[in-house]
């Protein structure tokens, strides 16, 4: 079942949405040549916390940390360690925060110093494919739109997405119903209604879609180690058309 939240409940989640978007403001201007994934954990757990959330990865399924850092192949769920960043790397950049019940979650790729211009166009066809995802979140649509729309942008592109790892309704909990896949034909799935919240997350790789989990449990990795993009917004559905809740450019 998809749960429709009030506009109390939404209004929890906007907040909880607000600290996400300047906590990775917060970790985009951070990264540089020679920080360590953990510093920047260390980082956003303690930006969470001083905004007056709490860390919603932290413990969750027993993940260590309160951030996902997912650098070049890797994909999703890296897990932050003393690894440190080197001209030419992306960082994925995954943060959720808990407040007063209710989740929010969003996630960015960040470029290291310079990166090769075909690096540059891949950031910058995994967030377009986020924004055509996006667009379609508005009622009377179906879900598969969503999925649609981002297949489209990146194939057409010559990306390819990933379809081990999937989008996600949020609210009380992190993961709620529906899956949201990256791809799919459109007009299929649960009709769109003013209510629903969706974390809708493309993750593209720069060669094949293919990924697998590495021996920590945790981090997906592209099977032919192709680099890989994930880009991430919290959305709420209304009346109006589709509301971001996690702005990171606000």
């Amino acid at each position: 079942m998809i749960e429709l939240k009030s506009p109390s409940q939404m209004e929890l989640m906007k907040e909880a949405g607000r600290i996400v978007g300047q906590v990775l403001r917060r970790l985009k201007e951070a990264v540089r040549p020679g920080i360590s994934t953990l510093e920047l954990d260390h980082l956003a757990e303690e930006a969470i916390l001083k905004l007056g959330g709490r860390p919603a990865f932290k413990g969750y399924r027993g993940f260590p940390a309160s951030l996902c850092t997912s650098v070049n192949e890797e994909v999703v769920h890296g897990i932050p360690s003393r690894r440190r960043l080197q001209p030419g790397d992306i960082v994925g950049l995954d943060v959720g925060v808990a407040l007063e019940g209710y989740f929010s979650d969003a996630a960015i790729t960040v470029p290291v110093d310079g990166i090769e211009p075909k690096v540059a166009n891949l950031l910058w066809i995994a967030e377009s494919a986020l924004r055509k995802g996006i667009h379609m979140a508005k009622p009377s649509g179906r879900l598969s739109d969503i999925s649609h729309a981002i297949q489209q942008e990146v194939e057409t592109h010559g990306y390819s997405v990933v379809r081990d790892f999937v989008g996600h309704g949020i609210g009380t909990q992190l993961h709620e119903a529906p899956q949201i896949p990256n791809y799919g034909k459109p007009g299929y799935g649960p009709v769109l209604k003013s209510g629903m919240v969706l974390a809708i997350e493309p993750m593209v790789n720069q060669g094949k879609p293919e990924v697998e989990v590495l021996a920590d449990g945790w981090t997906a990795v592209t099977k032919d180690r192709s680099l890989s993009a994930h880009f991430e917004h919290t959305v709420a559905v209304t009346d109006d058309g589709p509301e971001i809740l996690t702005r990171w450019n606000a």
